[in-house]
């Protein structure tokens, strides 16, 4: 998202603008021997991987989606897929979303239905040392109709599947616009985050060119005992290097 430009010259710009680690989109498109070697030349590693199929049941109720009993089957295949790819560029971390809320279902059907695809799931997850992350996403803004909205539905789904290696993706972006309270919200529940993605409000931008404090949201991280990755998703405001050379300075004086 933050590069406009192919998968292996992002890599090498996310380095040299000083990014330890990188997560890319639509692996089954990637050239993933291509995508190790550069980031093994360039020095950071690959944080994470979207499942395979995520990204288009975000806004379409066509496509299998985790929350749809009748493509469990799928769901399971293309996450446990998305598993071994990320085990195999050492990622710690496959990004998983769930699709829409459908009027055909009731909502307790649909979250029944996330959670049993991710507890089949976990043994895979397990066995590779790899987490499977379950985002939640604003409806507001950016995805009407997405079935996982709020961070409290997400611990929900996660406390049921009881897997270590089955975690929230908690994106501020997202959860500000959803409902607010985001160090609270990591201070009761950083145990259960296995991945936090970043962006500022309003505009998708990166760090520091919106209406949040950053600097207190990721030194309320580290309060919580977070050791994960936090990742960029942003859509930077002017110069996509400048961007990340932003972001990455503020996150080293926090560690500070």
């Amino acid at each position: 998202m933050v590069y406009d430009c192919g998968l292996r010259e992002g890599i090498e710009r996310a380095a040299a603008a000083g990014a330890d680690a990188v997560e890319f989109f639509d692996w089954e498109a990637a050239d993933i021997d291509a995508v190790r070697e550069t980031a093994e030349a360039s020095g950071v590693a690959v944080s994470g991987v979207l499942a395979a199929g995520a990204g288009a049941n975000i806004d379409s109720t066509e496509r299998p989606a985790l929350s749809y009993p009748e493509d469990r089957e799928r769901a399971v295949a293309d996450l446990e897929r998305s598993v071994e790819t990320a085990a195999d560029l050492g990622a710690s971390a496959v990004i998983t979303t769930v699709g829409q809320r459908v009027d055909t279902l009731s909502a307790a059907a649909q979250q029944n239905a996330v959670v049993r695809v991710l507890r089949e799931v976990a043994p895979t997850a397990e066995a590779h040392d790899v987490t499977v992350v379950l985002e939640p996403l604003n409806a507001r803004v950016d995805h009407p109709g997405y079935f996982v909205r709020t961070s409290d539905r997400g611990f929900e789904i996660v406390a049921a599947v009881d897997s270590p290696n089955v975690k929230l993706l908690y994106d501020v972006y997202h959860q500000q616009i959803t409902e607010g309270n985001v160090t609270q919200t990591l201070t009761e529940h950083g145990d259960l985050v296995g991945h936090v993605h970043v962006a500022d409000v309003p505009g998708r931008h990166e760090p520091g060119t919106g209406e949040l404090d950053y600097a207190h949201v990721l030194g309320a991280l580290d309060e919580a005992g977070y050791d994960g990755v936090v990742s960029g998703e942003f859509a930077p405001s002017g110069d996509p290097d400048a961007a990340v050379e932003s972001f990455v300075a503020l996150a080293d004086a926090v560690r500070e």
